[in-house]
């Protein structure tokens, strides 16, 4: 790889990060949307808004037949602070 390569290839990898960044924002704070209505119907129907099984459920479900390169652990530990960053912004709108 020449040096000219190398620069071209160190830009092009910075926007597509720079554009999955985007998109993870985007989803994440649509995930956010989706978890404030689910908070609404849990108070409706009287059911506890924290349910630690749904959330060892979802942690379950995001690690299982992880493809890679990141590891199961570290997979779910970035959903943790996500369903923690959740569950935070929730309480601080009650």
């Amino acid at each position: 790889m020449t040096e000219a390569e190398a620069e071209w290839l160190l830009a092009e990898c910075r926007r597509k990060i720079d554009q999955l960044d985007f998109e993870l924002r985007e989803m994440l704070n649509r995930r956010a949307s989706i978890a404030h209505d689910v908070v609404r119907a849990k108070r409706v129907l009287g059911l506890p808004v924290y349910q630690p099984q749904r959330e060892e459920q979802v942690l379950r479900r995001v690690t299982a037949a992880n493809p890679g390169p990141l590891s199961s652990e570290a997979i779910e530990r970035i959903f943790q602070a996500i369903i923690r960053e959740t569950r935070d912004h929730e309480a601080s709108e009650s």
